[in-house]
């Protein structure tokens, strides 16, 4: 008899063990069911796309109202590719801030493909980083280049010697100057002519291209709300006359 008490005992306590894990699993997934709620989403690092879509691509499913279960997913899974987006991160603030912290690709110029109705965008290595029929504010529109089929991942295809390598000379310049324009306009002649707006800029060739943008650089802003066209393309070392043709 003291055998089968004991027994019943030892039954007894391992199902009270088991109840007690239970209920303590069952408490704390109540706890993160009902204390982890997502009230907050904080996007930093996006240009190109609006916080609203960045949100929406990575709070994708019936269980994101979830901050843990947000933060957790993301450790562990990569999202789904995001136009100009190379890397996105997911902090969590408990227990109801996200942070999501998203690095874009580098783009540095587009060119329009009228064939397909797309803009193929290119990094500073000139390798198309993206495809979209979107046009991205920020982003300048290069015109006049003679291109072969263009490939996602691949080396912008343009004819001429030296032609791209000026390009990205150029387009480096401009945006490190804070002087990106609207388009980049090449012609056969070599030359390159920018466009701000009602301001045409006359670039000329690859010759002297950081001096001409640093001089654009302090030009430029006093020709806000002008109409016309500004000469760089003369500048030399000893032909520095720079000359702004209005016109009306």
């Amino acid at each position: 008899m003291g055998k089968k008490r004991k027994k019943r005992r030892s039954i007894k306590n391992k199902l009270m063990a088991i109840l007690a894990i239970v209920s303590l699993s069952a408490a704390g997934w109540l706890v993160v069911v009902n204390v982890f709620t997502v009230e907050e989403v904080k996007v930093e690092g996006s240009v190109y796309n609006p916080e609203e879509d960045i949100r929406d691509w990575l709070l994708n499913d019936e269980y994101c109202g979830n901050s843990l279960y947000v933060y957790l997913k993301y450790k562990f899974v990569e999202p789904e590719e995001m136009p100009f987006v190379d890397t996105a991160e997911v902090f969590l603030k408990p227990p109801h801030r996200l942070a999501i912290k998203v690095k874009e690709k580098d783009l540095m110029g587009r060119i329009y493909i009228s064939a397909t109705g797309q803009n193929a965008y290119f990094d500073g290595n000139g390798i198309v980083v993206e495809m979209s029929s979107d046009e991205k504010q920020g982003v300048p529109n290069i015109k006049g280049m003679d291109v072969d089929k263009i490939v996602l991942g691949k080396k912008l295809p343009i004819k001429g010697d030296s032609v791209l390598k000026h390009l990205l000379t150029l387009t480096d310049l401009l945006a490190k100057y804070e002087q990106v324009p609207g388009s980049v306009k090449y012609n056969k002649e070599g030359g390159f002519t920018l466009k701000y707006g009602k301001v045409s800029v006359q670039i000329g060739t690859a010759l002297h291209l950081d001096e001409k943008v640093v001089r654009l650089s302090r030009i430029l802003p006093l020709l806000d709300g002008k109409k016309g066209t500004l000469h760089l393309e003369g500048w030399t070392e000893h032909t520095t006359d720079i000359t702004f043709e209005e016109s009306g």
